[in-house]
């Protein structure tokens, strides 16, 4: 197939899934021999989280005032700027994996800046704010191809707007992921505090999408079995406003009476720490209650660490009974015992061993393939 250029958009240059997506996306469709470039808002002005093996373009972006809905509309019109500028849309494929990435492409479309565009949907929130309930929606029916990464967000597109999404799966980086230690651990764990534990991870900070509430509850009733115990919650680089949500955590931590350093919250943390901190952790505890795929689990499972997840879908399309404990992430009673569960001594290890097999079966260079035949339909219908 011929080298296709291909501008992909995301919403910041933070480490969270979406953006982990992109940058893997296009670094293995650079393998396959085409020419992305993945793009951001780039409030820090400092790039992306982490280098990366493919072009990448850092959008320059404007100071704004006010909440969530003013930094959205700031940042739609930092993208419509950047590509009304001619030289900046010298590509056959333009292609959002967002709602600010994708009311950006909208703008340019309806203006006939750019003739089509694609649209990967991670997932579907749910605002309070009628204005960013309008801006999802357009970002979403106004694509003309669109992307998934589950079954069950084809099906709720279908249901929804009446698409047929292309589902294109998620990947992991065993190279990067490994059980193997490398010397870093006792740096790092010197670093954080951790002590004997075990250690229960949380990746993605402190969100009601991650159910950080019940989980906390469900870690209190575990730590009365295990005192040494201790929850770390990584991650939680954002453009959304958690703190209500973070707010009713920290007073519910306090009512709770758990021991200083029980709890640690490590805020974003250098990807270069990642893979140590999986090696670090006896288990992530993931009982999250809306995922487009769930990327940390295959990162937990490559490194050798086992998983409690919520016993719904996405996770139920691509993990099985004996990948993972399951838990039902409306119950903290149920996420306590899955993590007991999952830490007896026959089961870590049998998790231990299986979790790095599991993770071998998601390869990036698949989800790239799944999207070049839409890439290509797109830029022969742009130039039809």
């Amino acid at each position: 197939m011929n080298r296709l250029r291909i501008a992909i958009l995301t919403h910041s240059t933070n480490p969270r899934g979406g953006v982990v997506h992109a940058l893997e996306l296009a670094e293995a469709l650079t393998d396959l021999g085409h020419d992305p470039v993945v793009h951001a808002p780039d409030a820090k002005g400092t790039g992306f989280f982490r280098p990366a093996r493919c072009g990448v373009m850092s959008v320059e972006a404007t100071p704004f005032s006010g909440g969530m809905t003013e930094m959205v509309e700031t940042r739609i019109a930092d993208y419509v700027r950047h590509f009304e500028r001619p030289g900046n849309r010298r590509f056959d494929v333009f292609h959002a994996q967002d709602g600010i990435s994708g009311n950006a492409l909208a703008t340019l479309k309806n203006r006939g800046l750019i003739t089509r565009f694609a649209r990967t949907v991670h997932h579907v929130d749910d605002f309070s704010c009628a204005r960013l309930s309008a801006l999802q929606h357009r970002a979403i029916v106004e694509a003309d191809a669109h992307f998934t990464v589950s079954r069950m967000w084809q099906a709720e597109l279908g249901e929804r707007y009446g698409l047929a999404p292309v589902v294109v799966g998620n990947g992991v980086d065993i190279a990067r992921f490994s059980p193997e230690r490398d010397g870093s651990e006792p740096a790092l764990r010197a670093r954080l505090g951790l002590g004997a534990g075990p250690v229960i991870l949380s990746v993605g900070g402190i969100e009601a999408r991650k159910n950080t509430l019940r989980l906390l509850e469900a870690f209190a009733q575990f730590h009365v079995l295990h005192p040494q115990a201790q929850l770390v919650i990584a991650g939680g680089a954002t453009v959304l406003d958690h703190e209500a949500y973070r707010t009713e955590f920290f007073a519910r931590l306090k009512a709770l009476g758990l021991p200083a350093h029980a709890v640690i919250e490590t805020g974003p943390l250098a990807q270069a720490d990642m893979p140590t901190l999986y090696r670090l952790a006896d288990l992530l505890a993931f009982p999250s209650i809306k995922e487009g795929f769930g990327l940390v689990v295959l990162e937990a499972m490559a490194s050798g660490v086992p998983v409690v997840v919520s016993h719904v879908a996405p996770f139920t399309e691509h993990l099985a009974d004996e990948d993972v404990v399951w838990c039902d992430p409306f119950h903290a009673g149920s996420i306590a015992n899955a993590m007991a569960t999952a830490l007896t001594p026959a089961l870590a290890a049998r998790l231990r061993r299986r979790g790095p097999l599991t993770a071998r079966r998601h390869d990036w260079a698949d989800t790239a393939r799944a999207h070049v035949a839409t890439y290509a339909r797109l830029r022969e219908n742009a130039y039809a």
